[in-house]
């Protein structure tokens, strides 16, 4: 047992000597993708983290920035560390210029050389046994073609009264401290952020286009969510692991209520497709007539339990945007499609914003 135990040993030892020397050729057990537009400020404490986890000896693991066309020092603070990083893993440098997270979170997939791939964005600092406890999850669960991480808020000021009703939308997950299904019938899904995927049910299922790698407004809305539904679609459970602990630091601008407004108009059009991917063709009709029906009665139960707060209150206004835009979005999503000349992929060419800025009443601006 000892001796088998020590062969184990050495074998990774030498597959983490080779991963650093050919990190094109090597099999390796886990890949970290950092997708990043001018992170050149972010990135360091990411690395730092990185550089910092416990529990991987016997793990053969690598990092991937994958640098979505950045205007900054992106580059060469990758290339900084990059001098600096003794340790046992390759920390390898990925340029794509096709602007848009879904396409950086793709590009990271295809250079991936492991099994298992976690995603970091670059303002997420995971915790000190984040790498260890998302090897282990997947060995443990086969089955598990996605999983999420525990990520909790660190705040630059405090958010607005009320946030815990609308966190999830800045990616922060709190579902307990045991593991747990993602069950297809609640339509709640593990946020982009923190994820881990098996490259293969990526390959297999993921388009290399993503309808929702096009920006609404100022940002993409719902590609990663996207990516989930693929996946789960094709059959792969998905999982919460509370075990994979992540800081997701989040500075002033993005607790304004422009930016969280903003946030719930993009992620209320894009619910249309999130919303029929996971339902069958001859369905589609009968549930978008009962979705859009949901929409409106959340609208006028907001509006009664609200009242004049429901435009006031910056947690309320965000909730009604959010209700608001997911009844818009059967008409936005078609009017994208007729804009693209009938195609369904994304194509940075249309000015969403546009249609949002003519949908949105007096009330909502």
């Amino acid at each position: 047992m000892a001796e088998s135990t020590l062969q184990l040993q050495r074998l990774s030892q030498l597959r983490a000597v080779f991963s650093r020397w050919l990190p094109d050729k090597t099999c390796l057990d886990f890949t970290v993708i950092i997708p990043t537009y001018n992170g050149a400020q972010r990135l360091p404490a990411v690395l730092d983290c990185l550089a910092w986890q416990l529990g991987t000896r016997g793990i053969v693991w690598e990092v991937i920035v994958v640098d979505n066309n950045s205007s900054d020092a992106t580059a060469q603070v990758v290339r900084d560390y990059q001098a600096q990083w003794s340790l046992d893993r390759p920390l390898r440098y990925v340029l794509e210029l096709r602007q848009g997270a879904g396409n950086a979170r793709n590009r990271g997939i295809r250079e991936a050389n492991s099994s298992l791939v976690g995603f970091l964005d670059d303002d997420n600092l995971p915790g000190l046994t984040w790498v260890a406890a998302a090897y282990q999850f997947g060995q443990a669960h086969p089955k598990a073609g996605v999983y999420g991480s525990r990520i909790q808020g660190e705040f630059e000021t405090p958010p607005p009264l009320g946030f815990d009703r609308i966190s999830a939308l800045l990616a922060l997950t709190e579902r307990g401290s045991e593991p747990l299904p993602y069950v297809p019938e609640k339509k709640v899904l593990p946020p982009g952020a923190g994820l881990v995927v098996r490259r293969q049910a990526w390959l297999d299922n993921v388009p290399t286009d993503l309808v929702l790698t096009q920006k609404i407004g100022k940002r993409e809305a719902g590609e990663d969510l996207e990516v989930v539904l693929h996946i789960q679609k094709a059959g792969w459970q998905v999982w919460y692991n509370p075990h994979m602990r992540v800081f997701h630091r989040i500075p002033s601008h993005r607790l304004t209520r422009q930016y969280l407004k903003t946030l719930c108009r993009g992620i209320g059009l894009s619910r249309c497709y999130t919303r029929m991917l996971s339902v069958r063709a001859w369905q589609r009709p009968f549930m978008l007539l009962a979705y859009m029906g949901n929409d409106l009665r959340k609208i006028g139960k907001h509006l009664l339990h609200h009242r004049v707060r429901a435009m006031q209150d910056t947690v309320a206004a965000c909730e009604l945007t959010l209700y608001w835009y997911s009844l818009l979005s059967p008409f936005f999503m078609a009017h994208r499609y007729w804009t693209n000349g009938g195609k369904a992929a994304a194509d940075n060419r249309v000015p969403a914003s546009d249609f949002a800025k003519e949908a949105t009443p007096p009330f909502l601006s």
